[in-house]
């Protein structure tokens, strides 16, 4: 990439193009709005009567939080870099003002505003109609959000520079997909898995963002596993940057 600089104007009119493009595909546009209250409705009448459904809404909140994120950033995002590439936009882009970074994240912004949005409604209704307490550190949980929106943007470049073609982009992205839900602690944490497992599955791209989440709600996380949380999210960060410059790809795949 030519350089790591944002210039805001050219971020904001390439992020305007996105939503522009998004705001057309109002079945899609009327999914993503109505998917987290669907989430809240669905999950409380599963829960009601359940022992300990305190415990088990707050898990819920927290692993629907995960799920917006893997789904709304990362699945969507893939599509729409795999689709910008092979229409030839991001070829044109990297020939006018913008740097690659300004494209990349222009291309990125809708469906991270978009995902913030969902979350805020995630939470906001989740802990009303589940009944569960309000997030104890609230910085610590915004800053978990921003952390898997900057990470999971990264990893969805990287991923459609394997992807073909649009169509193909539900199979590339299945690996992570299944890997995060399973082992990345979305609906319970990974030190209920047995101890081998438990310490692979905290090296996952998304464990340790779904520990500072899950943290920033609940609480009752030492420090040092805060720490560590932190250090492999900002790992990951650092993989994903350099392998998005070494691999991504800005023309279509012949």
């Amino acid at each position: 990439m030519n350089t790591l600089t944002l210039n805001p104007g050219r971020l904001v009119a390439l992020g305007r193009s996105e939503i522009t493009l998004l705001v057309r595909n109002r079945a899609a546009l009327g999914v993503a709005f109505l998917m987290p209250l669907l989430m809240v409705f669905v999950l409380r009448s599963s829960l009601s009567g359940v022992e300990g459904a305190q415990a088990v809404g707050e898990a819920t909140v927290t692993g629907g939080i995960g799920m917006v994120l893997i789904l709304v950033v990362y699945m969507n995002l893939v599509s729409a870099y795999v689709a910008r590439r092979e229409e030839l936009v991001l070829k044109r882009l990297r020939t006018g003002e913008a740097n690659d970074l300004e494209i990349l994240a222009g291309t990125a912004l809708p469906s991270a505003v978009l995902a913030v949005g969902q979350i805020a409604v995630l939470a906001v209704a989740g802990a009303a109609v589940l009944d569960v307490r309000m997030p104890r550190n609230p910085p610590l949980l915004v800053a978990g959000v921003l952390a898997g929106v900057l990470l999971l943007a990264g990893l969805s470049a990287l991923t459609s520079a394997f992807t073909r073609t649009v169509e193909t982009a539900g199979f590339t992205t299945l690996p992570l997909f299944l890997l995060t839900v399973l082992g990345s602690g979305l609906f319970m944490p990974a030190d209920s898995l047995p101890d081998l497992a438990a310490s692979l599955c905290e090296l996952l791209p998304l464990s340790g963002v779904m520990t500072l989440v899950r943290a920033g709600w609940t609480g009752g996380v030492e420090s040092g596993d805060l720490l560590g949380a932190a250090l492999t999210a900002l790992a990951w960060m650092v993989i994903t940057v350099f392998a998005v410059q070494r691999w991504f790809r800005w023309e279509p795949r012949r």
